[in-house]
């Protein structure tokens, strides 16, 4: 700094005011070039983190990007401080960061043929980086045809089956992403009967009361090789009381329990040497007041063709039912097996006669009780055979699992 002194009147050298004023001048302008420095150190600091490059993949703008991995975002030269991936509904993806919070990783997979944005931020930048993307439709889909329907009650002995359309190699990926549980909760196991059938129940039949709730989701779940899920929704259905029929086929009688107690027995005919009734533990599947049964649909040629079967309810996929009969004589019913393999109750024509034993046990049915039949002189019906699979026992049942 230069001499600022002035000589005065009286031969002294003193610091003038002006030069006073101009040295304390000069340090003002030091400090404020250090806080400039320090506010361009801060300055750099914001420049290197405008700088910062942040990655978003599926990459900004795609239009049919893969709804089959997650989506990442990554920051080259800072951190993440907040993430949000969503779409136009407001759906967000989870997902975690890892140590550094230099990537963030979607939990799950983006669905298919939908719009999402993307808004990543950065520690100490003023915005957001945003993209957007729309992720692809699967080519070919497939669904899960459900028993029961959504809101019904149903017998005790009622399983969760479900029927795809398309066939199922990885029975695994399927399986996890159904789920069925009770309330009361008891042990629930699912078993594969082919590549398009997935039954699930518990141990023994379910307990009277109980609420069962099935959700699928199904979506963008890889079935088969380039086949996907589509459903993603919950349905509930309730049990009723419990109410198993024994059918004895030796003494050509079947004997009705609810809740434990005996309400009814009736006189039955059951099937001939012939024709012999599959044994086993069978459930209601299907009920009709009045339907057709003709011969030929179940590979027995045109024994017979009957439009009006009274009271008819279905136990088996192959035809076998528990039904009214009015065109055998009344003596038949208690003393021979006379039918082509179903299980018939005396009955009336034009099943509107409410005291005859068809018309009685029918109405006290409904889809998903238990009938077992005993003594017939076939063998145990296949457990795919219907909704039959409590003909297996636990351990071969769980054995069916791919989970």
């Amino acid at each position: 700094m230069g001499d600022s002194r002035v000589r005065i009147a009286d031969g002294t050298d003193r610091w003038s005011r002006r030069g006073v004023l101009a040295a304390l001048g000069a340090a003002s302008v030091v400090a404020v070039a250090g806080c400039a420095g320090e506010a361009g150190a801060q300055g750099g600091a914001a420049e290197a983190d405008s700088k910062a490059e942040v990655g978003v993949t599926p990459a900004d703008g795609t239009r049919a990007a893969d709804f089959g991995t997650p989506v990442t975002v990554t920051v080259s030269g800072g951190t993440l401080s907040a993430v949000e991936v969503a779409t136009a509904g407001g759906t967000r993806l989870k997902g975690t960061y890892n140590d550094k919070r230099t990537k963030w990783t979607s939990s799950a997979h983006p669905a298919s043929g939908t719009d999402y944005t993307v808004s990543a931020k950065v520690d100490g930048a003023d915005s957001a980086h945003t993209t957007r993307f729309t992720t692809k439709k699967p080519g070919a889909t497939f669904v899960g045809y459900f028993t029961p329907e959504d809101g019904s009650t149903s017998g005790v002995g009622m399983p969760v089956s479900l029927n795809f359309t398309k066939a199922v190699t990885d029975r695994a990926a399927v399986q996890k992403a159904i789920t069925v549980t009770a309330d009361p909760d008891v042990e629930i196991a699912g078993h594969w009967f082919s590549d398009t059938r997935l039954d699930f129940r518990p141990e023994a039949y379910w307990a009277a009361g109980t609420k069962i709730t099935l959700s699928l989701r199904l979506k963008d779940v890889e079935g088969s090789d380039g086949v996907f899920g589509t459903q993603d929704k919950d349905v509930t259905f309730h049990i009723g009381r419990e109410q198993i029929s024994v059918v004895d086929l030796s003494a050509k009688s079947m004997t009705v329990r609810r809740d434990g107690k005996e309400i009814a027995t009736y006189d039955v005919s059951g099937g001939d040497a012939e024709h012999p009734t599959w044994a086993g533990k069978m459930v209601i599947s299907e009920r009709f007041k009045e339907t057709r049964m003709d011969s030929t649909t179940v590979g027995l040629g045109d024994e017979y063709d009957i439009d009006d079967v009274p009271h008819a309810q279905r136990l088996t996929t192959s035809g076998t039912f528990i039904h009214g009969n009015y065109w055998g004589a009344p003596s038949l019913f208690g003393t021979s097996n006379t039918s082509h393999g179903c299980v018939g109750l005396r009955d009336a024509q034009g099943a509107d006669d409410s005291s005859t034993p068809g018309a009685k046990f029918y109405t006290s049915s409904m889809v998903g009780d238990v009938v077992e039949v005993r003594r017939s002189g076939e063998e145990t019906v296949n457990p795919a055979n219907g909704l039959n699979g409590w003909n297996l026992s636990w351990a071969d049942w769980q054995a069916g699992s791919a989970v």
